[in-house]
């Protein structure tokens, strides 16, 4: 290490948080070869042995290592800025009443589902319940590595086509939910903020917490008046605490927008006509007539709808990985 490395404090932390980003690829990539060796080996044994229990024992070691792989291969296609970053997740039912509510609380579980097969955490920040069943809005944090870019795929509009649970005549209906992402921004990135911006507002909290929750106004409301963005967190007794991780999500949002801009302006420029915005529909999840997801960007489509309900959605975001444009991949 140069002798100088400190002096610049901003740039050295960045090259660290690089080096240990890069670390943990190498690490992923020296484990999954380790696997293969014990694999081989347990192959052998099956093979000279005759044993069928040692050779299922290679199989499912098989398996798992090719899972294994799979995600080492997608960790290995990040680019972005924020892509190792943990992931503010934000689902708003569509128009539709009970039953865009009810998909939007599908969705939840999804993403809940997904990231508990993946080993993140994840914390519900903000949640207000549906009139009848399901919710109108949610905001998650999850927490893992590249948690933000893997969830980058997610961003836009889902769609699901159903008999609805909720229509006594058995019609089919078609719901809306939107999802938005954004990452958690270090604490050395700055995101200017004039507080005359800012209108805040307090409130008792709904739902988990107990009467203490209930009693007081410990739930904030932020909202930046130039922009419109609403940002609310309930999730802590302490008002503070609330006030403090709303901010956090109002200057991830801010972010993401200036973000956004930035992006469309450059395609302006190059000319680069991208048809996948914010309000566009990137996913069906058709349940009848016929059974099938798919994703309108890739052209991904799985036909077994119960398992990417239950968290498998890994194929869509390799797929996208693969796809989006700009960043290794082909419109």
């Amino acid at each position: 290490m140069s002798p100088d490395f400190w002096n610049d404090q901003e740039q050295a932390r960045r090259v660290q948080k690089e080096q240990g980003q890069l670390a943990a690829v190498i690490k992923s990539w020296n484990d999954c070869h380790a696997k293969l060796e014990d694999a081989e080996v347990l192959l052998e044994l099956a093979t000279e042995e005759d044993d069928a229990e040692t050779a299922r024992e290679a199989e499912a070691a098989i398996g798992q290592l090719a899972t294994e792989v799979e995600n080492t291969e997608m960790e290995c296609m990040f680019s972005g800025e924020h892509d190792a970053s943990n992931a503010m997740l934000a689902i708003n039912a569509g128009a539709g009443g009970t039953e865009a509510q009810d998909w939007a609380s599908m969705l939840m579980r999804m993403y809940l589902r997904w990231a508990e097969h993946r080993g993140f955490s994840t914390e519900i920040l903000d949640q207000l319940p549906g009139d009848e069943a399901g919710i109108k809005s949610v905001t998650m944090m999850i927490r893992g590595r590249n948690a933000y870019g893997l969830l980058r795929s997610e961003m836009g509009i889902h769609r699901l086509v159903r008999i609805s649970p909720f229509d006594s005549g058995g019609r089919r209906h078609t719901s809306f939910a939107s999802v938005f992402i954004f990452p958690e921004l270090d604490d050395d990135i700055e995101v200017e903020i004039n507080e005359k911006d800012l209108r805040i507002d307090t409130y008792r909290a709904s739902g988990a917490g107990g009467q203490h929750v209930n009693k007081t106004s410990s739930a904030i409301r932020i909202t930046h008046l130039p922009t419109g963005i609403v940002v609310q967190c309930q999730n802590e007794r302490s008002q503070h605490r609330n006030r403090d991780t709303a901010m956090k999500m109002l200057k991830a949002q801010l972010y993401e927008l200036e973000r956004k801009k930035k992006e469309e302006e450059e395609a302006k420029l190059s000319g680069d006509k991208k048809e996948i915005g914010w309000g566009s529909q990137i996913r069906s999840y058709v349940l009848q007539p016929y059974r099938m997801v798919k994703d309108h960007r890739t052209n991904c489509e799985i036909g077994n709808v119960d398992a990417v309900l239950d968290g498998e959605i890994d194929p869509f975001i390799k797929a996208y990985l693969l796809w989006r444009p700009g960043e290794g991949g082909s419109p």
